[in-house]
């Protein structure tokens, strides 16, 4: 006698027909059929939709963040291609500005992508160990509660964590500095060697390394976008003519840029004399401006600052006295 089995009907439904041990039978073998046949597979399917989206989540971003800054391409890629950006002007060759240019770009767009990729990675990865409990049948909606209790906590107790990391993304997508700038951070001021979504690295004057959480920088002072300012003080006499040494201060600045090349690659613009700066009882203080390529104001100080000096000397224009002697004597006979 065959089992009155119908299209649809279910196996514990048929077992019941032909008695309790045929019943725990066919449930048993529905029980087995789920947890070996149907969930196994729906669990599989779970995780290998969940690498396949995480796999190609990663290869746009990867797409949207390829760059080769030692190649010929160096377009900006295309996840920051219309983001703000300040483009670093202190090379001193239109090749190796393009080459700034391109490595600064890579830095960027690499930081950012691996924020996205990390942020990818957690969500998807989250919702398959969520699909995962819920096939096998664990109520989820604690675990849902939980996670919002600890996230809330986790975000009380790292909230400077937290802060870090938001404004090290802005700053990022901002581009208010980049690695080989010179900037002034508050505490530190130097050289950015690194920057990080939680800490930026300032190498100083004196070679000391500085580490500076990105929540805790209130404002960024940028000496290398665009162009910078070289401001030449020099002091005189009471007693000196003043536009003979303004006139001497200005010649003897457009001579040295005039006769030394790598001088004359730094400077942008004619320098400019700015006239009486500051009096005091003892010397007159005239100021000489001159517009430079980024990161170049110091060294263009210095050398404008010693031609000037010289001239003076030249021209027989006092100096300030100290003791009887010359600022210049005093410093030559040390």
């Amino acid at each position: 006698m065959g089992f009155p089995y119908r299209r649809g009907m279910d196996l514990s439904t048929l077992g019941a027909a032909h008695g309790p041990i045929t019943q725990l039978a066919f449930e048993w073998t529905d029980t087995n059929r789920m947890w070996l046949v149907e969930r196994p597979i729906r669990i599989v399917c779970y995780i290998v939709g969940a690498l396949i989206v995480r796999w190609v989540a990663h290869r746009l971003v990867d797409r949207a963040t390829r760059g080769n800054p030692d190649g010929a391409d160096r377009r900006a890629p295309a996840l920051i291609r219309h983001l703000r950006e300040h483009s670093p002007t202190g090379a001193k060759t239109p090749a190796a500005t393009k080459a700034a240019v391109a490595q600064r770009r890579y830095q960027r767009a690499r930081t950012i992508g691996s924020v996205l990729k990390s942020t990818v990675s957690i969500i998807v990865l989250t919702w398959a160990a969520l699909a995962i409990l819920s096939v096998l049948g664990v109520n989820i909606a604690p675990f849902i509660a939980s996670a919002g209790v600890i996230g809330l906590a986790v975000g009380f107790g790292a909230q400077n964590l937290v802060r870090d990391f938001v404004t090290g993304v802005f700053m990022l997508l901002e581009d208010q500095y980049g690695v080989g700038d010179t900037v002034d951070l508050g505490e530190a001021v130097g050289t950015v060697e690194s920057v990080g979504l939680r800490i930026t690295t300032v190498r100083d004057v004196d070679g000391t390394l500085w580490y500076v959480r990105n929540g805790e920088i209130a404002r960024v002072g940028n000496m290398s976008q665009e162009y910078a300012v070289a401001r030449v003080e020099v002091p005189v006499s009471l007693r000196a003519d003043l536009d003979r040494a303004q006139k001497v201060a200005l010649d003897a600045a457009m001579r040295a840029i005039g006769e030394d090349e790598t001088l004359a690659a730094d400077v942008v613009d004619e320098p400019r004399m700015l006239g009486v700066q500051e009096v005091a009882s003892d010397r007159v203080v005239l100021r000489l401006t001159v517009t430079t390529r980024p990161n170049a104001q110091w060294a263009v100080q210095r050398r404008l600052r010693r031609e000037i000096l010289r001239a003076y000397d030249e021209h027989d224009i006092d100096l300030p006295y100290v003791g009887g002697r010359t600022l210049v004597g005093a410093d030559a006979d040390g």
